[in-house]
């Protein structure tokens, strides 16, 4: 396989695809030549700003024109693309805009509350694109001296993403060019972009999602179609109105249609491909969302940020009566990548069939931007017995990235069981959270339910049990986790109008408890 770089993505396609539709922000619609010229403007001004090509630089933007075009530049100048969420404490983004050792960052008008602050206190270059001054970068202008595309090593950083990792400090994922060619070749044929595919970019530039998304639709020729928040959270009128054929976002966003009521028979006819990951995508999940999108295959996919994006993409069988019945009524994720080796461990580091999943090959990151942060995180294998990787030795390619999460194969096929530490005992049995969540998500009114942990008084833990959808009574609730062991059972069941969701989507499990420690 060759190793192309990030940028030769996009500058492939708009070689071959000049004319073509490549980005639609709000009333804003760009060609592919149109975008590449603004992106070779933009990059000839961040390349006098920093007097010569940076090598890494800060991207605080939040689906905003100006981020596109400037993602795309620092691509251009061989430099690495360092997202900073705008939603984060400006303390957050200082540590990262250090660790990264950025040496600009990109401001514009998305930059957020605390991009003043920043501006003060980052201490590197800042590359200005707020107002409107960035879109004289959009007319042609004959006097600016584009730099030479810079050509960088496969080896380099094409993006670095910030994880909070478990102690909330944030965690460097350095991505190389290498890492994400392997990704992208992969999944431009599982996903089967094509030049009249228009493909919905949901996720925030700070999250890996964001790649399939922009590269995916970019590496085809494709429109990649931007959608701002109140589309994300309703996304059948933006799929409608926009001739969506190509959507990519976490599975929690069907809750928020159907609860709008929003997800009518035949209401998107113009999907022909729909991939969620992120969190489980239930039996439920699909149902509501085919119904809807009669047209579409569905891809559950999965991976780690430290795999560029995703190693599975398991593609629902169109035909529900081949659907695989798994213990937690989630849809299989499938097989990991063919180019990809991965493992199975237990508890004690053993093979097993139903343990931690652990990845190696081309697309796994060459180690943490702070070594310190490998150790604990790898194995090494004999073909017996892993051994954690305690940095006493180089982390080369033949170590395994320990993933987290927990997976089993079942009916042929790897099913994600929840992460490795959503594994908690109560009354010293071993409960799976996912599997209580399972039970509750039968019942038609419930739309969504997430179970937690919380300390009890004697020294124990509690289960406690959310949901949303209609109010059901307690008998009711009971009679569906009835078939689960006693110490399995909620302690609580709490209704809520919607679950809270992270920046990212993501259900927002740590809001769901303090919220109901501080109501207790």
């Amino acid at each position: 396989m060759t190793t192309r770089s990030l940028f030769d993505w996009f500058r492939a396609s708009a070689q071959t695809y000049p004319e073509n539709v490549a980005l639609e922000l709000g009333a804003d619609t760009f060609t592919y030549a149109e975008l590449m010229g603004a992106v070779e403007r933009v990059s000839a001004a961040m390349y006098e700003a920093h007097g010569g090509a940076p090598k890494r630089v800060g991207l605080m933007t939040t689906r905003h024109l100006p981020g596109y075009i400037a993602y795309l530049a620092i691509l251009r100048l061989g430099a690495t693309v360092v997202p900073l969420n705008p939603a984060n404490p400006v303390a957050r983004n200082l540590a990262i805009t250090a660790e990264a050792h950025l040496d600009l960052t990109e401001l514009d008008d998305s930059s957020g509350d605390g991009a003043a602050e920043y501006r003060e206190r980052a201490g590197v270059g800042i590359f200005d694109l707020t107002g409107e001054q960035w879109r004289d970068f959009l007319r042609p202008d004959p006097s600016v001296k584009v730099p030479e595309v810079v050509e960088p090593d496969p080896d380099e950083p094409s993006y670095i993403i910030f994880t909070s990792g478990t102690t909330g400090r944030p965690k460097g994922v350095p991505i190389t060019h290498r890492n994400v060619s392997s990704f992208l070749s992969e999944v431009m044929k599982r996903y089967r972009f094509t030049p009249d595919s228009r493909a919905a970019q949901t996720f925030e530039m700070c999250f890996d999602g964001s790649i399939l998304a922009m590269f995916g639709a970019w590496g085809a020729g494709s429109a990649l179609c931007v959608a701002q928040r109140g589309d994300v959270l309703a996304p059948v009128k933006f799929i409608k109105n926009r001739r969506i054929t190509h959507w990519l976002s976490v599975p929690s966003l069907i809750w928020f249609a159907k609860r709008l009521r929003a997800l009518g028979p035949g209401g998107m006819p113009s999907l022909r491909l729909s991939s969620f990951g992120g969190e489980p995508l239930t039996v439920e999940h699909v149902e509501a969302w085919t119904t809807a999108a009669p047209n579409t295959a569905v891809i559950n996919c999965y991976g780690p940020s430290e795999c560029a994006c995703i190693v599975t993409a398991y593609e629902v069988p169109s035909d529900p009566a081949a659907w695989v019945e798994t213990s937690n009524r989630s849809a299989p994720i499938g097989d990991v990548f063919s180019h990809l080796e991965y493992l199975l461990l237990d508890a004690d580091l053993r093979p097993t069939d139903d343990g931690e999943l652990c990845v190696r090959g081309d697309q796994r990151f060459p180690g943490y931007l702070d070594p310190a942060d490998n150790i604990g995180r790898f194995v090494s294998f004999d073909g017996q017995q892993a051994v954690l990787y305690d940095g006493s030795e180089p982390l080369t390619t033949e170590h395994w990235y320990r993933t987290g999460d927990r997976v089993r194969r079942e009916s042929g096929e790897l099913v994600h069981q929840g992460r490795v530490d959503h594994q908690v005992k109560v009354l010293g049995n071993r409960v799976e959270l996912g599997e209580i969540e399972s039970a509750l998500r039968q019942h038609p009114s419930i739309t969504e339910a997430v179970v937690v942990t919380v300390p009890s008084d004697d020294g124990e833990v509690d289960l406690h049990a959310f949901y949303a959808g209609e109010t059901l009574t307690e008998e009711t609730l009971n009679r569906l986790v009835a078939d689960l062991p006693r110490y399995m059972h909620p302690r609580g069941f709490h209704h809520r109008a919607e679950i809270p969701l992270t920046e990212l989507d993501k259900v927002d499990r740590k809001r769901l408890i303090e919220e109901f420690l501080a109501s207790r």
